[in-house]
């Protein structure tokens, strides 16, 4: 991944770009014989593929990564599923060709979505995107801490010198004090 410094230099956005063009050629046909909620749909899983992609290099780990790249993946499925679902219909034997253009782009996208996280999942490197268990560990603890105080300082008495901090004040949800 670090060759890749912005994901429009990634070769799945690259071809997930090329999907939603060719959508957008097709949908741009005069007379197209597809009702506006196909249309409507067909554009947005399109869309979908790339935007997801971008969302999930942006991410910060490797599991945001993932899920993001599950997205796309999904939705290259719906592109392709829409693709089959109108390829028989005798309004668009003239269009076939195209069809299976946006198909076979969006079957391309899968692939390399699937092999993209295969290589993620298993990599041996732990990047800058991976939590280890230590990482993970720490930030419960940290977690752990923060809960056991603020359970500490609701739980202070009023005649406990802590009572009225700001700290414990707002443990307890109360407004600060007016100086």
């Amino acid at each position: 991944m670090a060759k890749y410094q912005k994901f429009e230099d990634l070769p799945v956005w690259r071809e997930a770009a090329r999907l939603y063009n060719r959508v957008l050629d097709l949908l741009e046909e005069p007379s197209l014989p597809l009702t506006p909620g196909f249309r409507n749909q067909l554009d947005r899983a399109a869309l979908s593929v790339s935007n997801n992609v971008a969302e999930g290099f942006e991410r910060v780990t490797t599991n945001e990564l993932n899920a993001f790249l599950a997205i796309a993946r999904g939705s290259a499925g719906e592109v392709r599923s829409m693709m089959a679902v109108v390829r028989d219909r005798p309004k668009l034997k003239l269009l076939v060709p195209r069809l299976q253009e946006i198909r076979s782009l969006a079957e391309s996208c899968a692939r390399q979505l699937t092999a993209w996280t295969v290589s993620i999942e298993s990599s041996p490197v732990q990047g800058k995107r991976h939590l280890t268990g230590e990482v993970k560990q720490r930030r419960e603890a940290a977690r752990k801490a923060t809960e056991y105080r603020l359970n500490f300082l609701r739980g202070l008495g009023p005649s406990h010198p802590l009572y009225q901090t700001p700290d414990a004040r707002a443990a307890r949800g109360e407004a600060p004090t007016q100086p």
